[in-house]
Order: C-alpha cells, then structure tokens, then sequence
C-alpha cells in the first residue's frame, strides 16, 4: 500500500513538472479538490470567494483583513466582506480571531473593527475643536462617528491629560481654562448667598449668565457640572456651610446669626414660638432647641424656660388660697394658646398638690378653679334653680310620674268599681241650670247625665288603655322635656351672680362660662331632679285626685258632645243652618271641654313641678280666651303642643267633626282615653236627658226661655235625638217638625214662636221710655204668649206623660 501511494507521489510531481497540453475546467478542478480532502491529502481548510473561482485559506483571509485595518483604522466587517471576495458570514468568523490576536491594538465594536490608531486620531481631531469652542457635548462627537455616547466617553477618559486637554463631567468636555473660570464663578456665588438658598435657582441663574458672556452661540452648561464644581470647592473648604438633601445650602453665616437671634429672643423673654422660628428658616424647631436648651419645656406652640412655670405656679397658689380662680393665659405670653396653658399647667406643683388634695380643679384647658369658689358658685346656683323650677313649668309633661299616677288610679278605681256602679243606679234627676235667649249663639242649655255607665270590667279596660297610651308616650316625653336648665341659662345666671366675670374684660366670656357651665350642669340636673322627686311624691295624691277628676269630667262632657253631634246630621241638608248650628256647637259645649281640658292640663304639671295650687272645684265654668288658649298650647312640650294647637284650630274653625279628631289625638297624647258613645249609652243618655227637660219645661214660668226647652224635648220626642240650636236656627228647627205634628199642635209652636220673635224685637228695639207705645206692644205680646204657655207645655207634657 506505501509502494503504491509512494507511486502515485512520484507521478503527480512528474505530472506537475510536465508541461500540460490539456486544461482542466473548473468542475473538474472542484471535483480533484474534493478528492483529494477525501484522501486527506489536503489536511487544511479552503474557503472559496463569493464568485466560486478562488479557494483562499482562513489564514490568507485573516491576513488580508489585517492590512485593511492597518490602512483605514476602522472598517465595517461589511466593507471587508465586499474587499475580499468572502462571505459576511466566513468574515465575521474571523474577525473574532483577529480581534483575539491583537486585543490591545483592534476592538469589535458594532459591525465594525477599530484599530487604537484611530482612536488616538480622533482624540487629536476632538482635543484641536476643543481648543476652539472650550466646551464639546459627548453626544455631538457620538453622532459625528456614529457611535455610543458610552464608548465616546470611555474612548476620551482614557486619553484625557495626553491626547485630549479638558475636563469630561456630565456629558460635556471642557477645557481647563473654562473649567478655572467657572469654578471660579460658582465660588463667588456661593459666597455671595447668605441665607438658605436651593442651588437649583443659584445654577439656573448661573447658566443664564454663562450664554450672555458667550453670546447667543453659546452652549448651555449643565446643572450637574455646576453642582461638581461647588461639591469640590465645599470639599476644600473654600465655601463654609452645611448641605441638605444636595440641593439646599445653609451658609455658615447664616447658621450663626440664626444661633445667636434665637439666644438672644430665649434670654430676654423665657419663651420663643416655633414659629419663630420656622421664619428663621429651622424647620424642626423642637429638635433644635432641645439640642441648645436642655432642661427646657416643649409646648403645643412654643418652647419655655422652667422659670416660667415658676411664675405660673405662684398665681395659681395664691388663687387657691384665696378662693377665687384665675386664667393662666392673663399670666402667660399672649402668643401662647390654650393647649400650651394646659401643658405648662401639668408642670406646675400647686396644681398637682391642689388636684390631688381636692383644693382646685382645671376647666377647659387654662382656667384654675379653687373648689371653695366652685362650691360658693353652685349653692348660688340652686337657688336660682328653685325659680326656674317654678317659673319654667308652664309646659305639659307627662312622664314616669304620670304613670305611677296613672297605674294607682287603675288600682283604685278597679277595687270601687262595684261601688261605682251602685251609686249610678241610686242618682236621681239633675237639677235645672241656666238656659239660652233665642237672640244669638250664647249658652248651651246644660245637662246632668248619667256618668260611667258601663260595667266595673269596661271600666277597667279603659283604664288598662289608658296606662298603655302612656307608655307609649314616654320615649317622645323624654326628650321634650322643657325643664331641663340649658347651657345658656346656666351661663346667663353665673355671669350675673358673678359679674368678676365680665368686669375681667374678656372678649368672650363664653370661653370661662362654657366649661363652667358644663361642669356644674349635670349636678344642677341631678339636683333638680332630686327636689322634683320629692315634691312630686308630696303633691301625688292631689296629682292623682286631678287626674281622677278629669277622666270622670271628660267621660261626661265628651259623651254629651257626641249625642249633641248626632242631631247635626238632621240638617246637612240645608248648608246654612248646619253652618249655625256646627258654630253653635263649638263655641258652646266644644269650647267647654277645650278649656276644662287645658286648665287640668297645666294643673297637673304644676303639682309635677312643685307648685302647689289649689284644684277649682267647678273647672267645667272656666272660659278662656282664643289667645290664652294658643298659649296655653304652646307651653306644652313636643308633640302634645301640636295636638293641643290643632284643638285650638279646630274650635276657631266650622265643623264639630274636625274638633272631636283633634280632641281624641290630643287625649290620646295625654295619657286619657275618651269613650265612644254607643247605642246603650245613647238610649241611656236621651232618657235622662228628656227627663231633665221634661223637669225644666214643667217648671219654666218665664215665656221666652220656654220655646228652646220645648223644641229640644219635641226632637227628643218625635226624631229622638238631642238638640241643641241658637236663637236663629230655631226657626228652621221648628219648621222640620211640621210633618211629625198634627196640625193643631204644629200650628200652637208656629204661634207660639212668631210671637216669641215679635216679642224680642220690641224688646231690642225698647227705648225704655214709658211713654215709649212700645211698652204697650211688649206687654201685650207678654200676655199673649203667657196665655199660650199651657198649651205649649201640652204639647210635649201630655206626649212625655203618655
């Protein structure tokens, strides 16, 4: 095998010594090449140009890259590429070993090759145009070479002081002499500051006057290389201050004159405010003068020598002993606050010693108060109290003490319920009262009806109603309560018991009166709650015995104004006359009930609120005027002042039917309970009532007051219903009763009335005169209807007999 490769040597050289007379073509060539790497004859590797007709070895490549750096200094692997024929991608391959072979004088940078050649000629290129303009940006010599910013500066620092003669500081170069001249600048301005100053506005003003020296082609100097410049300047010790957060300049001088104001104001005065301070530009005052002063004391607002608390500390010693008070501001600075009153307070000894041996106390946050001038004040004060206790209960209130009325009045009546009952049956007729004259809307003619008709049982459960309505009101009665001394009152009696008060010239004596007043206020109540209690277990029987009173008074009148209302359903028909009677009504038994109602009303708060007054014994004649009612009513508290109001609308007003509504609300907000008429009770009520008119008719002798009682007992009679109408609706009356008489007696009333009338229109229009022929008249119409008398009597005295 060795002899045969040895052969196949020796007639290859002899082959390629020979002259050829036949050329091989080119795929013959790629074909012998490729044997001959299949035999390992050629160990190395080829690579062929981008045309296909040259092999060329990486060694060859590599050395023909090196010469084109050599000569240019920086060459894009592209350029290189198109130069030798090779592919980009056999190029790049060996640009790394090139790069590899020389790293100090070849760096790969972006695509491209660049020799330290290069780079020493740039720098003499940037260091000459330097020299001329005194200042170059980075970022224009990276765009002139289109490279990095980053690979420009690292290029430059590394030839700064050789090649390049400047300063590189916050993307700009600068030339040594420009460098001199704005340190230079940045000295003098630094020293020129003398109070607190942010650089940020010092290099702004700075840079302004950089371009007005250089002119309008100037290029504006960084903040940064200001602020490098002025760090190494305070560094040396060239400009003296202190530096805070790199931007806010505190000069030495200043620091100094602040130091030496601030001693000066604290040992002339004992105090400075921290307001002061913060014009003197120390933005943590506290921290600044605890720093100087030691045995200081921090306040709210200001900061004090301990000789201050010292000065306090004797007026308030000397306040307590005397037995007066003292507000420890009139001592202390006028810039001090009420906070800072209190805080100096807790460091004085007599106030400790009078707070805990119970001599003094603190009101709002600076007023002292020795306890013997508090306790002078308050027995003052409950003096006072008695007359608001009674002259501020005029107002209705019906509370737990009405209950505890209310629920022995349930007791009670339960337990005699039975007697009650025997006594209705054993009552006999009533007797006659006063009657109306047929001229205008006076006095309704009165009645004695029979009371509590029901049985014992009805008669408690009316009374468990009541008790339920009371409670019910309780929670609303609780926060009503008018008798309750205010803040104000309090205020007002103090400051008039105690004018030391207002003689001390205070601006607002509200300021001392208000916590005064807040401190003394629940005892006050508590006290007052305290004598009320006592005086309403006193006066609990007369309390009870009123209530009693009104219940039994109200059932009476309140059943009468219901049968009363029943008969104005007759005349609903004729407008007019309903009008009439509706008024009528009101202004006669509605008003009635209304007044009896208030009167017991405002009785039973009095003897609440330890007034003693004496029960009227006859409440159902008191009358009151439209505006003492309103007042009345007014004087109520919460929401039985309303109900009350609407009582006195309604009895201003046209209809019976809105004054009974109001009148079961306002019962009902009181505590009472009004019953309802039913038809046992109506029958029971028209019996007694036709007896009791029957009675009066019977006895009537005077003419005129006869014709109303007769009509009243034939409605009884012939519609059975209760009525009571006024002198002008008589007429109408009688004329309805036309088709419920024969005509004999129909025509005996007509006389009877038409010469009723007759007779009181000579009467009002009588002179008195007895010349005067209407005395004549007057007498003879007397004898006519004095003649008529048993007839009319006839008329209603035979039917009741019957």
């Amino acid at each position: 095998m060795d002899a045969e490769l040895l052969e196949l040597a020796r007639q290859f050289e002899s082959a390629q010594q020979a002259k050829s007379s036949i050329r091989l073509s080119e795929r013959n060539v790629v074909e012998l090449v490729q044997k001959l790497h299949e035999l390992h004859i050629i160990d190395f590797d080829l690579l062929h140009t981008v045309s296909g007709k040259e092999y060329i070895t990486p060694e060859q490549l590599r050395h023909e890259m090196v010469l084109e750096i050599k000569k240019l200094g920086r060459v894009s692997l592209i350029d290189l590429a198109d130069i030798t024929g090779v592919d980009l991608y056999h190029v790049e391959n060996q640009a790394q070993r090139v790069v590899s072979d020389d790293p100090s004088g070849l760096m790969l940078i972006q695509g491209e090759i660049i020799s330290h050649s290069y780079w020493d000629s740039v720098a003499e290129e940037i260091n000459e145009r330097l020299q001329e303009c005194s200042q170059i940006a980075l970022a224009e010599i990276a765009a002139n070479l289109n490279v990095g910013s980053e690979l420009v500066a690292s290029m430059l620092e590394a030839r700064l002081g050789t090649l390049v003669k400047g300063r590189l500081e916050g993307g700009q170069l600068y030339t040594p002499a420009y460098v001199t001249r704005v340190s230079a600048m940045v000295r003098g301005a630094a020293r020129g500051v003398t109070v607190p100053t942010n650089l940020s506005f010092l290099w702004g003003t700075l840079q302004q006057l950089l371009q007005a020296m250089d002119g309008a082609g100037g290029v504006a100097t960084e903040s940064s290389f200001f602020q490098s410049l002025f760090n190494g300047l305070a560094k040396e010790g060239e400009i003296l201050g202190s530096l805070r957060a790199g931007v806010h300049w505190t000069p030495t001088v200043f620091a100094t004159a602040q130091r030496e104001c601030v001693d000066s104001f604290f040992s002339q005065n004992s105090f400075i405010s921290y307001d002061t301070l913060q014009k003197l530009g120390i933005s943590q005052p506290v921290h600044f003068l605890q720093s100087r002063y030691a045995e200081g004391i921090p306040l709210v607002t200001a900061f004090a020598h301990p000789s201050m608390i010292e000065m306090l500390d004797a007026a308030v010693e000397d306040a307590i002993d005397r037995s007066s008070w003292i507000d420890s501001l009139s001592v202390l600075p006028t810039s001090f606050g009420s906070q800072d009153a209190s805080k100096i307070l807790s460091h004085c000894n007599s106030v400790q010693s009078a707070l805990k041996g119970n001599k003094g106390m603190i009101l709002g946050d600076s007023y002292v108060f020795s306890n013997g001038f508090i306790k002078d004040v308050y027995d003052r004060m409950e003096k006072e109290l008695d007359v608001f206790r009674l002259s501020g209960s005029s107002g209705v209130i019906l509370s737990d003490d009405f209950h505890l009325v209310m629920e022995a009045k349930i007791r009670t009546d339960s337990s005699r319920s039975g007697e009650v009952n025997e006594k209705k049956k054993k009552k006999g007729k009533s007797s006659g009262a006063r009657t109306e004259i047929l001229l205008d809307d006076e006095e309704i003619i009165p009645l004695k009806s029979k009371k509590n008709q029901r049985k014992g049982k009805e008669a408690s459960l009316v009374l468990s109603d009541t008790k339920k309505g009371a409670k019910k009101d309780l929670a609303r009665t609780q926060e009503d309560d008018l008798n309750i001394p205010s803040d104000d009152w309090i205020m007002q009696k103090i400051l008039t018991l105690i004018p030391d008060f207002e003689e001390q010239g205070l601006e607002d004596p509200q300021t001392i009166l208000g916590p005064l007043a807040n401190y003394m206020r629940p005892m006050l109540i508590s006290s007052l709650k305290e004598k009320r209690k006592t005086l309403f277990t006193e006066n609990a029987g007369k309390m009870k015995h009123l209530l009693d009173n009104l219940q039994k008074k109200l059932d009476e009148a309140f059943l009468n104004m219901q049968l009363y209302e029943k008969a104005l359903d007759l005349f609903e028909d004729d407008q007019s006359t309903s009008a009439v009677l509706h008024r009528h009504l009101l202004r006669t038994m509605a008003a009635s009930i209304g007044d009896m109602l208030f009167h017991n009303l405002d009785m039973h708060n009095k003897l609440k609120n330890g007034i003693n007054v004496e029960e009227s014994p006859n409440s159902e004649s008191i009358m009151l005027g439209s505006a003492e009612r309103t007042a009345l009513a007014k004087s109520f508290p919460g929401s039985l002042s309303k109900k009350a109001l609407a009582v006195v609308e309604a009895l201003e007003g046209k209809r019976v039917e809105a004054f009974m509504t109001s009148l079961r609300e306002l019962a009902e907000e009181s505590g009472l309970h009004l019953k309802k008429l039913d038809k046992k009770l109506e029958r029971t009520l028209l019996h007694s009532y036709r007896k009791d008119l029957t009675a009066q008719v019977s006895a009537e002798t005077d003419p005129v007051l006869l014709l109303p009682k007769v009509v009243s007992l034939l409605y009884i009679q012939v519609r059975n219903k209760a009525l009571q109408a006024p002198g002008r609706a008589i007429s109408v009356a009688v004329s309805r009763l036309k088709d419920k008489l024969d005509d004999s007696a129909f025509k005996i009333l007509t006389e009877y009335q038409t010469a009723t009338v007759t007779l009181l229109s000579l009467l009002s229009a009588s002179t008195g005169d007895e010349e005067d022929c209407t005395s004549d008249r007057i007498l003879s119409k007397r004898e006519l209807l004095g003649n008529l008398m048993p007839a009319l009597k006839g008329l209603v005295l035979g039917t009741a007999q019957s």
